[in-house]
C-alpha cells in the first residue's frame, strides 16, 4: 500500500522560533492586558506568572511529544497515539473550532486598527491574501512572519521605553481582588501565550524535528515571556491598574505621542497572528482529514508547493465568511477555553511518558484556568466541545 505524500521539511530552528513568536507576540499582547487587569487589578504580574508557568508546562509536554511524533496535527496526533482515537479527535476539534474563531477575531482586529469603519471588507481581504500566501509554500509564510515579528518587537520596545520613562501613575490601594480573579486573569493572559503550538502542528515541515522542536518551543516561549513581562511593567508604571483596566487601547495610551506607531504595530501583530493561525489550523485539518474525521477531500498536498492546499483553502474561506458575518472581537475567553482543553489533553498524553511532574502540573493548571474563565466563555466552550463529542459518537 502506497503511503500518503508527506509535506516538505523546509523549516530550521530559526524559522520554527519565528513562527512561534509570530503566533504568540501578536494581537494578544495588545488586547489581553486590560481585561486581565479588570480581573486581577494590581496583581496582574502574579496572573502573568501563573499563565507563564502553565504555558511552560504545556510547552515542555508538547516539545517532548512533538519529538516523538513529528507529524502535522500537534496534540491531535499525540492524543490519538497516547490516549486513543477519541481524545485525539477531541483535541483536534477543540483546536480547529477555537482557533478558527480566533482567526476571524484576529482579522477583525487587524482591520479595526488598519481601516476603522471598513472592518469587514478589509478583514476578508486580509484573510484571502494570507491564504494565497500560505498556498505558495510554508517557507514564504515563515519569511513574512520574520518581517512581521521584527516590526512588532520594535513597536513593543518603543512602548516599554515610553512607559518606563513616563511619570509614574499615582499609587493605588491594592483593592480586594480574590484569588479567583487572579486565576481568571491568568486564563485570559494565557490567550497571548498559546501560539507555541504552531511549532508542533508544523512538525511534518521541520528539519530534524527530534532536535529542532524541543529547542524551538522553549526558546520562543522564553522570548515571549521576557517581552510580556517588560510590557506589563511599563503599562502598570505609566497607567496604574485602574486606568489600565478601563483602557481599550492600553499600549497606545502608554506610548503617548507614539500612539500612531503602536496602532500600526497592533495591526501588524494581528496580521502575524492571523498568518500563523491559518497555518496551524490548516495542518490540524489535514491530519484529521487523513483519519477521516473531516472530509477526505481535504487530505491533499499540492505537488509543487508541498502544502495542504485544500485544507488551507477551506480554512481561509470559512474564516473569511466568519469575518464577514460575525463579530468575534470579544472571543478571547472562548478561544482560551478551547486552547486550554487542547493543552490539557497534551499534558494527559505526556503523562504516559517517563517524568510525570511537569505534565501533571500542566494538566491541573489548564483545567483550573479553564473553569475560572468568564462564565459565558465556559458555558459556550463546553457546549461546543460537547457537540464535537456527540458528533464523534454518532459517527462511530
Amino acid at each position: 500500500m502506497t503511503a500518503p505524500p508527506g509535506l516538505a521539511r523546509r523549516l530550521g530552528t530559526a524559522d520554527a522560533v519565528v513562527i512561534g513568536l509570530g503566533a504568540m507576540v501578536g494581537a494578544g499582547v495588545f488586547a489581553a492586558f486590560a481585561p486581565a487587569a479588570r480581573a486581577a487589578g494590581g496583581r496582574l504580574l502574579a496572573a502573568l506568572a501563573i499563565a507563564a508557568t502553565v504555558a511552560y508546562c504545556n510547552a515542555t509536554s508538547s516539545a517532548r511529544l512533538a519529538a516523538r511524533y513529528p507529524a502535522s496535527g500537534g496534540t491531535y496526533v499525540y492524543g490519538r497515539e497516547r490516549l486513543g482515537p477519541f481524545w485525539g479527535y477531541l483535541a483536534g476539534w477543540s483546536f480547529v473550532v477555537g482557533k478558527t474563531a480566533s482567526c476571524a477575531a484576529m482579522a477583525l482586529t487587524f482591520a479595526a486598527y488598519a481601516a476603522p469603519g471598513r472592518e469587514r471588507p478589509v478583514a476578508v481581504a486580509a484573510v484571502l491574501a494570507l491564504t494565497a500566501l500560505n498556498w505558495r509554500g510554508v517557507h514564504r509564510s515563515a519569511l513574512a512572519t520574520r518581517i512581521i515579528v521584527a516590526v512588532v518587537l520594535t513597536v513593543l520596545t518603543a512602548v516599554v521605553i515610553a512607559g518606563l520613562t513616563a511619570p509614574a501613575a499615582p499609587p493605588e490601594p491594592r483593592g480586594n481582588f480574590p484569588a479567583w480573579g487572579v486565576l481568571q486573569a491568568a486564563g485570559l493572559l494565557f490567550f497571548a501565550f498559546a501560539g507555541y503550538a504552531r511549532i508542533a502542528t508544523l512538525g511534518e515541515e521541520v528539519k530534524d524535528p527530534q532536535r529542532t522542536i524541543p529547542r524551538a518551543i522553549p526558546l520562543a516561549l522564553a522570548i515571549t515571556l521576557a517581552v510580556y513581562t517588560a510590557v506589563a511593567l511599563a503599562v502598570l508604571h505609566a497607567l496604574g491598574p485602574s486606568q489600565l483596566a478601563a483602557s481599550t487601547t492600553p499600549l497606545a495610551d502608554t506610548a503617548g505621542g507614539l500612539s500612531p506607531l503602536v496602532r500600526a504595530g497592533a495591526a501588524t501583530a494581528a496580521l502575524g497572528s492571523l498568518l500563523a493561525l491559518i497555518l496551524g489550523v490548516s495542518r490540524t485539518t489535514l491530519a484529521m482529514a487523513r483519519d477521516r474525521h473531516l472530509p477526505a477531500a481535504l487530505d491533499a498536498i499540492h505537488p509543487r508547493s508541498q502544502v495542504p492546499h485544500r485544507a488551507e483553502l477551506a480554512v481561509g474561506l470559512l474564516v473569511a465568511l466568519l469575518a464577514a458575518t460575525v463579530d468575534l472581537r470579544d472571543a478571547i475567553g472562548f478561544s482560551s477555553f478551547g486552547v486550554l482543553l487542547y493543552y490539557a489533553i497534551a499534558n494527559a498524553a505526556a503523562l504516559t511518558l517517563p517524568g510525570r511532574l511537569i505534565p501533571l502540573l500542566g494538566l491541573a493548571g489548564c483545567l483550573v484556568l479553564a473553569v475560572t474563565l468568564p462564565i459565558a466563555s465556559v458555558l459556550t466552550g463546553a457546549a461546543v466541545i460537547t457537540l464535537g463529542a456527540l458528533i464523534y459518537r454518532v459517527r462511530t
